[in-house]
């Protein structure tokens, strides 16, 4: 169950461990931003491991085809890498519209229980 105005105040006063144990305010939007930048450092490391394999094709063998062999895998690597960020930031954003209803439905509750009550 969810406060009522008057609770509303009392759960201010006890502070934000409180609420957080209790669920009356939910931690995950700030959870998910911190999930979001550890996976986008994930995907720029993907993308130096990118560019460090494809110099390492080049420079394998000293021949034209293996330089031209290097710039495909770098071109394919790195659109993989930023269909991977695209991908990523379209999941981490799919997590917060859900949980941004999940708040609105909450609010919702509340003002239907403070008319029932009034």
């Amino acid at each position: 169950m969810t406060p009522i105005k008057g609770d509303l105040a009392a759960a201010a006063r006890r502070g934000r461990v409180w609420s957080a144990l209790t669920f009356d305010r939910l931690i995950t939007g700030q959870v998910i931003h911190l999930v979001y930048w550890a996976g986008l450092s994930v995907i720029v490391i993907a993308a130096f491991s990118v560019i460090g394999a494809s110099i390492g094709v080049a420079l394998r063998e000293p021949s034209v085809a293996s330089v031209l062999l290097a710039v495909p895998i770098l071109v394919v690597g790195l659109l993989v890498v930023g269909g991977g960020g695209l991908i990523w930031r379209a999941f981490c954003e799919f997590y917060v519209a859900v949980f941004r209803i999940s708040d609105d439905l909450a609010a919702l509750r509340r003002v239907a229980e403070s008319e029932t009550k009034a």
